[in-house]
């Protein structure tokens, strides 16, 4: 029997992901980052130990207002390693207060409006034959596609990212943690 993509992808993420919807309700452990979600995106950011790059940037562009109130929002949070591929005189170079607008720039490119789920993503890739295109609040887009059983985001010059811890559900949001940077411009992060 001949099994199309769209049933393949709809199957694998009902497998993949359903026990993070039944543990929705309680504190829960995603890899090595612990969230809770009655706390908001900035409070779990900061309690999860492994976003300190992401709360620092988040605090540079005066974002944490927005982040922690208002929602719900899609973070794409890369982790402190995927931070590793830039030195760290280029980051504290960012989050100068004179580059806020590059900062805000920089995550606006890693959030979604709404309440993206990686189920959600899988539907809308099967709808769209493996291959679906998110629009980030900053305008610009990503295109999320299939590597394996790792949902991988793509920007416009072909950088990527792997989620590699998904759904860690929010107050206000969701965040998926990546392995990568994204970025709106050409790999340069200034």
């Amino acid at each position: 029997m001949k099994f199309s993509f769209n049933l393949f992808v709809f199957v694998l993420g009902l497998c993949c992901f359903s026990s993070f919807a039944q543990n929705s309700n309680k504190n829960l452990k995603y890899g090595r980052i612990t969230m809770d979600p009655n706390k908001s995106i900035v409070q779990n950011t900061e309690d999860s130990g492994k976003l300190n790059v992401l709360l620092a940037a988040i605090n540079a562009s005066d974002m944490a207002e927005v982040l922690d109130k208002d929602g719900p929002f899609t973070v794409f949070a890369p982790s402190d390693l995927a931070f590793d591929k830039f030195t760290s005189s280029e980051i504290a170079i960012l989050l100068k207060p004179e580059n806020k607008n590059k900062v805000r720039s920089l995550l606006n490119y890693h959030i979604v409006a709404g309440n993206i789920t990686a189920a959600k993503l899988l539907r809308a890739m099967s709808r769209g034959n493996g291959t679906t295109t998110l629009t980030t609040v900053q305008g610009n887009k990503i295109t999320a596609t299939m590597s394996g059983i790792d949902i991988v985001l793509t920007d416009s010059y072909g950088n990527t990212a792997r989620i590699t811890t998904a759904d860690a559900n929010q107050c206000n949001g969701v965040i998926h943690v990546i392995d990568s940077v994204i970025l709106p411009q050409k790999y340069n992060l200034l």
